[in-house]
């Protein structure tokens, strides 16, 4: 399970790890002017996002003037600071990342042939789509319910972007579609269990990046959408079989009712009760369906 870490006071940082994800680990600052460094370098990858305010940003032999809506990159052993301006206000999110993974998922890419780090000559961006997803992204991760496979995703996907935004690589080679329905036959098959990334790429012989990238290609949706889609066909027949939604809940995998719920009204535009009530309708009414039905799909 994951560890999220508060101290007093409200304004203190805030510090984020998960076991199941041991190669990246996350910060957020509050109240930027209560914390200063002195130039540093850390020899992971570090990427962040201004949330309010406005700071310096000392990269190297550079100083840069950095505000809301920025993403800061800094490549391991980079030498760096971020530091308020006049003591005025700030915040942000910061993810560190493990170089090895970082350098995996560059090779998996298509470029880095002898799978050395390949760093990034952006030290910032005001890339409007890279912040949004880095703050998506953020809140992903630090979601204590939000599911393993999720997350997992995310990170592929969100790092996948990166490169090919700001350290773009050569297109890969396309890999048959019989490997994608390959993932598309195990996650059918095992939709009610807890899936990890690396069990779908095992399943299929496929990289993590290629597979999110060309499943959503070919699917129209992220393999972990297409889990929680399958899940809500499994629990539609349960339901329509008389299941109590709690039992239904479970037996789909979902880590509880709420989610069920949430996931179910998002594919039916209904709720499972809603939708238990409609069956019963129809069951007691010989001439269901009426002319305008209360539900689709």
């Amino acid at each position: 399970m994951s560890l999220t870490a508060s101290v007093t006071p409200a304004q203190a940082p805030r510090f984020w790890r998960d076991a199941r994800l041991p190669f990246i680990e996350a910060r957020s600052i509050a109240d930027g002017r209560k914390v200063t460094y002195t130039r540093h370098a850390h020899e992971h990858f570090s990427i962040g996002a201004i949330i309010t305010g406005r700071s310096y940003y000392h990269y190297g032999a550079q100083t840069f003037e950095i505000s809301a809506g920025t993403v800061v990159l800094m490549n391991p052993g980079d030498v760096h600071a971020c530091n308020p301006i006049d003591n005025s206000p700030w915040s942000y999110h910061m993810l560190y990342l493990d170089t090895p993974w970082l350098t995996d998922l560059q090779y998996q890419l298509g470029f880095s042939p002898g799978r050395g780090y390949r760093p990034f000559s952006t030290p910032h961006s005001r890339d409007t789509v890279l912040y949004r997803d880095l703050l998506a992204l953020y809140s992903l991760l630090v979601d204590e319910q939000a599911e393993l496979l999720h997350k997992q995703s995310a990170l592929v996907s969100y790092f996948t972007e990166l490169q090919q935004r700001l350290n773009p690589s050569p297109a890969p080679l396309r890999e048959a579609n019989y490997k994608l329905e390959r993932a598309a036959d195990f996650i059918r098959a095992h939709c009610t269990e807890t899936l990890k990334l690396e069990d779908i790429c095992l399943a299929a012989e496929l990289s993590p990046s290629y597979l999110i990238r060309a499943f959503r290609q070919h699917y129209g949706l992220t393999p972990h959408a297409f889990l929680v889609n399958q899940r809500i066909q499994f629990a539609r027949s349960q339901l329509r079989n008389g299941e109590l939604i709690a039992d239904v809940a479970l037996a789909a995998g979902f880590a509880d009712q709420a989610h069920f719920q949430r996931a179910f009204k998002q594919h039916f535009a209904a709720t499972p009760g809603q939708y238990r009530d409609v069956l019963k309708s129809s069951a007691n009414n010989p001439h269901w369906p009426p002319a305008t039905r209360p539900l689709r799909g």
